[in-house]
């Protein structure tokens, strides 16, 4: 397994420059970008910006692993709004241009939300509708992401939505293509199951990894701790890695930084890349 730290471990406000410098100093040889409104990759990079930052990245001698975006929360792909279904189509379509632009070959999806307890007055959308539009939401992405060589990586987050390592199974093998997958989140899984499960389940099906801790007793976002300092079952996990031989990516994604690290937030990064070899050796 190969290891990466994901853009979003590290402030907010700090620049890519930094990010790259310290993710390097701290042993790790992946770096995870994402998709966002203004940052270094954004809706409007032409393909020179995205080879730029390839370059940038490149020059710290890492490489990029995967490419995220947080804009489906604000475009749910499976709302009952056309406008925000089109513009949800227009992020993963820029997603994909950007991948293939960076020289990444898998993009994170989350392909449509049930009800996000973390958005206040957010859309509730029917479970029975919600599966209908996300599968309409992927498929219609597919014939790109088949051109392009990339593939759409479906995140289990915290949506209400694929809940069960079963549902994603059937989810991912709809659609009958090497260019869907599951971009599988341990700590994500903990609030309502067990990661070791997933993992067996998912098997080959699973593309990229997160490495996320949590803490089932707080219950809200706010559990999400260091890793090694929840409750994952991390010799677990790591057991279940290897059984379906799983020896991609893998992306510490600690977020948020702050305020656990809210004086020197760069500690973070060199306390995961610790953790992270500590865990690899379970």
């Amino acid at each position: 397994m190969k290891t990466s730290i994901s853009t979003w471990s590290f402030p907010f406000d700090m620049k890519l420059e930094q990010q790259l410098g310290l993710a390097r100093d701290a042993g790790f040889t992946g770096f995870e970008i994402d998709l966002s409104e203004k940052g270094p990759v954004n809706l409007g990079s032409s393909e020179s910006d995205l080879h730029a930052v390839r370059k940038q990245v490149e020059q710290h001698g890492l490489q990029l692993t995967g490419l995220a975006t947080g804009l489906y929360w604000g475009a749910n792909p499976a709302s009952a709004d056309a406008t925000t279904v089109a513009k949800a189509d227009h992020i993963l379509e820029r997603q994909l241009f950007a991948a293939s632009a960076l020289g990444i070959d898998t993009v994170l999806v989350v392909p449509g939300s049930v009800g996000v307890d973390f958005i206040p007055g957010g859309e509730v959308v029917p479970y029975g509708d919600a599966w209908t539009r996300a599968r309409r939401f992927v498929s219609a992405a597919l014939p790109q992401a088949e051109k392009l060589g990339v593939t759409i990586g479906i995140e289990n987050v915290w949506n209400k939505f694929l809940t069960s390592p079963r549902e994603m199974a059937e989810f991912v093998d709809s659609f009958g293509s090497d260019r869907v997958g599951a971009w599988f989140d341990v700590g994500n899984s903990l609030a309502n199951g067990y990661p070791e499960h997933w993992i067996a389940l998912l098997g080959s099906r699973i593309k990229r990894v997160h490495f996320k801790d949590y803490r089932r007793a707080v219950g809200t976002t706010d559990g999400f701790v260091d890793l090694l300092s929840g409750d994952v079952n991390w010799p677990a996990v790591m057991s279940a890695l290897r059984t379906i031989g799983y020896d991609n990516w893998v992306s510490a994604e600690m977020i948020p930084p702050v305020p656990f690290y809210k004086y020197a937030p760069e500690v973070l990064i060199d306390n995961t890349a610790r953790a992270m070899r500590a865990i690899y050796k379970l």
